[in-house]
C-alpha cells in the first residue's frame, strides 16, 4: 500500500472593500478585472448596490497594492481614519512594532503611532471591523484603551495622572529597598567602619542573603513591570526596552544568585555580587520614568487650557425667563444671555444688547471686540462690561473652539518627514543593541582581564541598560505636541502635521490681496468738494442716491454717511447705468455719480480736478465724480484700505529673507501702486481663480518653496497648489479647508509667527534628536569598554542607568522650552 502524504494548504482570506465613483455594469466588470489580476488574488466579486469589493487571496497580499488597483482604474477606494489608544510602550522600537503590527492588518492602508500621546491614527478600508486592529495591537504585545469620546484629552490627563501615581509608589517602595542594600553592598567596600560592623555583627554569610532578599523584593516588586513586558517581547524576537532592561537587571541578578549559594560553580575570583547593580538600575529607571510621566504631562498642557475655555453651563431662554442649563442641553437656535465676566457657551449671533468680547484665546490678539446686534460670537471667548443675548448657531463638536480642539490634537498625533529616519534607525536598534552587549560579554570573557567572567557580565549589562532608545522615541512628537499647542495659543492652527516642517522652508510668500493685505470691505477714502460746494451736503445727497443701488461702492458711500449721522433724504427717477453709474433726484438737486465718462457724456468736463485724479490713480485708488444740479461736486474714491498691519507683517517677513509676491484679480495699475506702498517684491494682476494657481506654478520656477496665503473661495485652488497653503481665518469655510495653516485672525502678523514658531519647533526636533542619537552613539562604546585599554575608563551599570533615565528627561525638557515661545 502506497503512503499518500498531503499538504495543508493556507486557508483563503476575504477581505470587503467600499469603492467610490461606480456608476454601471462596466464599471463593475472594470473593478473585478484591475483586482483580480493583482498577484496573489484568488477572485474578486463587485457589487454594483452596496458600492464594496469583495476580495479572496490565496497568499498574503498588501491591502495597498489593492487599493492602488483600484485607484489605477479610475476609482476611489473608501476609507476612514480610526484612532486608538495604545498602552504599554515605552520606546522607539515600540511604536514601530506597534505601526508593523497594525499595518498588517488586511484592509489597513497606513498607520501611525505617537509615543508621547499614545495613539495610533489608523487609515482603514470603510468597514472594516475595529476589533481587528486592536487583536493585532494585543498581539504585539501592548494594550489598547478606548479614547473618550468629548475630551479625549481629558481621558488621556486622568490616566497619565494614575501612571504617574502608580510609578511615584513603586519608585517609593523601590528606593527603600535599594537604600539598605547598597549601604550594606558600597558601604562595605568604601567605609572600613561599616565594613567591619557587618563582619561583626551581620556575617558575610547573612549578608549575602539579606542583599539577595532586598533585590529580589525590588526586582519583581517595582520591577516586575519590566520582565511583564520584555521577556513577552524577548521570546517573540521583538525586544525593545523593557527587554533590555530585564536582561541587563536579571544578568546581574542571576550571576550574583549563583555567587551566594553556588560559589563553587563559578571561577576562583568571580565569586562577586551584583545585587546592588540590579537594584539600582531598576530604581533609577523607575526614576526616570516617573519624570518623564511628570514632564509628558506638561507637553498636552495646552490642549488641557483650550478644553478648560469651554463653559460648562449657560443661561437659555425657556418660556419668558433664562434658566441655566448644562452646556451639553443647549440646541441650536436657543436664545443665550450673556452678563459681565461670563464664557459664551457656545458659537452664536448676537440678538441684542452691545459688550466687547476678549477672542485672545481664540486669536491671539489681546484687544477686545465690539460685539453689538448681528456679530458673531465664538464659545470659550469672555466677555468684558457689557451684557448681550445670542442664537446658538453652532452646539457641541461643531463649534469653533470643539474644531480648534480636534485640529491640534490631530496635528499633535501625526508625524514629520523627518521622523522617518528615526523610524529607520529603531526598526533595528534594539536587536543591534543585544547583539552590541553580546559581542562585549563575548569579547571581555575572551581578550579581558582575570577575573574576565567578572568584567564581561558587567560591561554587557551596561551596554544593554545605556541604549535604551526612550529619548528617540519621545525626540519628535514631545516637540510637535508643545510646539503646535503654543502656536494654537497664538492663533496659529497647523491643520497638518507635516506644515510645521514644510513651513520652514518657504522661499517665497504670495498673498491675496484683497481681505488678506487689505480689509477687503471697500471704505470711502477720499471726497474732495468742488469750489462752491459744501463737503457734508454733497455726501449726504450722493449716499441718498447710492442708497438705491447694491453695489459695494455704493454701501461703502452710504456707510461714510451713517458714520456722520447724516440723515438720508428720499429719491425719485432713480436710474442705474452699468459701466457709468447712477442719478436721481434729491431733495428737488439733480445728482449723477459715476465715472468720468459718465459726467462727460452729460456734458459736464471733470478736468479741473485732473490733478487730484493723477494723485488717486497713483495711490491705486479709482477715482469717481458726483455732479449735482449739472455742476461737477466733487471727486471721490472708494476703496479696499490696508489693514494696518501688513507693513508691519511684509518688513518682518523680509527680515527672515524671504521674497513677497501679490496675487491678485485686481487690474495691474490698482495692484502695482498697492505693492510701491509695501514694499512687495513681485506683482502677479489681473488673474481669475485658475489664473491664480498658474502663477504660483510660476512662482515656484527655480526649485523655489512658496507659501501661498488667502481667504477666499477663490483662493481654495492656489492655496491647494502652493507648497504650504495659509488661511486668514476670518475668511471662508473653504479655504480655511484647504489650507495647511489657519490664521484665527486677520491680522497678516500671524504669518511671520507662524514661520517663527516651524523654525523653531524643527530647530527642538533637531537638538532632541542630536542629543538622543550622540547619547547612544558616545555612550554604547563606552560602556562597552572601548576606553579601557586606554585609560582604564569602565561605565557602571549604575552609572548607566542614570544616564539613560536623564536623556529622556532631557529631550522632555528641551521640548518644553517652546512653551516660553515668543511672537516678536
Amino acid at each position: 500500500m502506497t503512503a499518500v502524504q498531503t499538504m495543508e494548504r493556507p486557508q483563503p482570506v476575504t477581505t470587503d472593500f467600499g469603492i467610490e465613483g461606480m456608476t454601471c455594469a462596466s464599471c463593475v466588470v472594470r473593478v473585478e478585472k484591475a483586482i483580480k489580476a493583482v498577484p496573489g488574488v484568488a477572485d474578486a466579486v463587485v457589487n454594483l448596490a452596496t458600492e464594496r469589493a469583495s476580495v479572496t487571496y490565496n497568499e498574503a497580499v498588501p491591502t495597498e497594492t489593492v487599493l492602488e488597483a483600484i485607484e489605477k482604474a479610475g476609482y476611489e477606494p473608501k476609507l476612514e481614519t480610526r484612532e486608538l489608544g495604545v498602552e504599554g510602550m515605552t520606546c522607539a522600537s515600540c511604536v514601530v512594532r506597534v505601526e508593523k503590527a497594525l499595518k498588517a492588518v488586511p484592509g489597513v492602508k497606513g498607520a501611525s503611532v505617537n509615543l508621547a500621546t499614545e495613539k495610533a491614527t489608523v487609515r482603514i478600508v470603510s468597514g472594516t471591523a475595529t476589533a481587528a486592529l486592536e487583536d493585532a495591537v494585543r498581539t504585539a504585545g501592548y494594550d489598547v484603551r478606548k479614547l473618550a469620546g468629548d475630551n479625549p484629552a481629558d481621558d488621556s490627563e486622568d490616566r497619565r495622572s494614575r501612571e504617574a501615581s502608580r510609578l511615584k509608589l513603586s519608585l517609593a517602595l523601590s528606593a527603600a529597598l535599594t537604600l539598605p542594600l547598597f549601604v550594606l553592598e558600597m558601604g562595605s567596600h568604601f567605609i572600613p567602619a561599616v565594613h567591619d560592623w557587618i563582619m561583626v555583627n551581620v556575617g558575610m554569610g547573612n549578608n549575602l542573603v539579606i542583599q539577595f532578599v532586598l533585590a529580589t523584593l525590588v526586582l519583581f516588586g517595582p520591577g516586575l513591570r519590566f520582565f511583564r513586558k520584555g521577556v513577552p517581547n524577548l521570546l517573540r524576537w521583538t525586544p525593545d526596552m523593557n527587554s533590555l532592561v530585564a536582561l541587563g537587571t536579571s544578568a546581574a541578578w542571576g550571576y550574583s544568585v549563583v555567587a551566594t549559594f553556588l560559589r563553587d560553580v563559578l571561577p576562583s575570583g568571580t565569586e562577586n555580587v551584583y545585587y546592588e547593580a540590579a537594584a539600582v538600575i531598576i530604581t533609577l529607571i523607575l526614576l526616570g520614568r516617573y519624570l518623564e510621566a511628570r514632564a509628558k504631562g506638561k507637553t498636552s498642557q495646552a490642549i488641557r487650557h483650550l478644553i478648560g475655555l469651554q463653559a460648562k453651563t449657560a443661561y437659555v431662554k425657556r418660556g419668558e425667563e433664562f434658566v441655566e442649563i448644562q452646556i451639553g442641553d443647549v440646541a441650536l437656535g436657543d436664545v443665550v444671555r450673556i452678563r459681565p465676566g461670563e464664557k459664551v457657551p457656545v458659537d452664536g449671533r448676537v440678538v441684542d444688547g452691545l459688550s466687547y468680547v476678549d477672542e485672545s484665546m481664540i486669536t491671539g490678539e489681546p484687544v477686545p471686540v465690539k460685539k453689538a446686534a448681528g456679530a458673531d460670537v465664538v464659545g470659550g471667548t469672555i466677555n468684558k462690561t457689557g451684557s448681550f443675548t445670542f442664537e446658538a448657531t453652532k452646539i457641541g463638536s461643531d463649534t469653533l473652539l470643539a474644531q480648534i480642539i480636534k485640529m491640534v490634537e490631530a496635528t499633535q498625533g501625526s508625524k514629520l518627514p523627518i521622523q522617518a529616519l528615526v523610524d529607520r534607525v529603531t526598526g533595528w536598534f534594539v536587536p543591534a543593541v543585544i547583539a552590541a552587549a553580546t559581542a562585549t560579554f563575548l569579547a571581555w570573557l575572551v581578550l579581558g582581564p582575570s577575573p574576565a567572567l567578572t568584567f564581561a557580565l558587567v560591561n554587557a549589562v551596561a551596554v544593554l541598560i545605556i541604549a535604551c532608545p526612550c529619548a528617540m522615541g519621545l525626540a519628535t512628537p514631545t516637540s510637535i505636541m508643545v510646539g503646535t499647542g503654543r502656536a494654537a495659543e497664538l492663533g496659529i492652527l497647523f491643520r497638518k502635521g507635516e506644515a510645521l516642517q514644510t513651513l520652514r522652508d518657504v522661499d517665497v510668500v504670495a498673498l491675496d490681496k484683497t481681505g488678506t493685505l487689505t480689509k477687503g470691505k471697500p471704505e470711502l477714502t477720499d471726497l474732495v468738494a468742488a469750489e462752491g460746494f459744501d463737503r457734508t451736503e454733497v455726501l449726504r445727497l450722493i449716499a441718498s442716491l447710492e442708497a438705491r443701488s447694491e453695489h459695494p461702492i455704493a454701501e461703502a458711500i452710504v456707510a461714510a454717511a451713517k458714520a456722520k449721522g447724516l440723515a438720508l433724504a428720499n429719491v425719485a427717477d432713480f436710474e442705474a447705468a452699468p459701466g457709468y453709474g447712477v442719478g436721481g433726484r434729491v431733495d428737488g438737486h439733480e445728482v449723477l455719480v459715476g465715472a468720468d465718462r459718465s459726467l462727460v457724456k452729460n456734458g459736464i468736463e471733470v478736468a479741473s480736478f485732473a490733478e487730484e485724479a493723477t494723485a488717486l490713480g497713483d495711490a491705486g485708488k479709482s477715482p469717481l465724480y458726483a455732479a449735482i444740479d449739472g455742476r461737477l461736486a466733487a471727486i471721490i474714491a472708494v476703496s479696499d484700505p490696508v489693514k494696518e498691519t501688513t507693513p508691519e507683517a511684509i518688513e518682518a517677513l523680509h527680515a527672515l529673507g524671504l521674497k513677497v509676491a501679490m496675487i491678485t484679480g485686481d487690474n495691474s495699475r490698482t495692484a502695482q501702486a498697492i505693492a510701491r506702498q509695501l514694499g512687495i517684491d513681485e506683482v502677479v494682476a489681473e488673474v481669475l481663480p485658475e489664473g491664480k494657481v498658474k502663477a504660483v506654478g510660476k512662482l515656484r520656477e527655480g526649485g523655489r518653496k512658496v507659501a501661498f496665503i488667502g481667504d477666499g473661495i477663490n483662493d481654495a485652488p492656489a492655496l491647494s497648489e502652493a507648497d504650504i497653503g495659509l488661511a486668514v481665518g476670518t475668511g471662508t469655510d473653504i479655504a480655511i479647508e484647504s489650507a495647511d495653516v489657519v490664521l484665527m485672525s486677520g491680522d497678516l502678523n500671524g504669518v511671520p509667527r507662524a514661520i517663527a514658531i516651524s523654525k523653531a519647533t524643527i530647530r527642538n526636533i533637531r537638538q532632541n534628536l542630536f542629543w538622543a542619537f550622540g547619547y547612544n552613539v558616545s555612550l554604547v562604546p563606552v560602556a562597552a569598554g572601548v576606553l579601557y585599554p586606554l585609560n582604564g575608563t569602565l561605565l557602571s551599570p549604575i552609572l548607566a542607568a542614570a544616564a539613560m533615565g536623564l536623556s529622556s528627561v532631557f529631550v522632555l525638557a528641551n521640548a518644553l522650552r517652546l512653551r516660553r515661545f515668543k511672537a516678536n
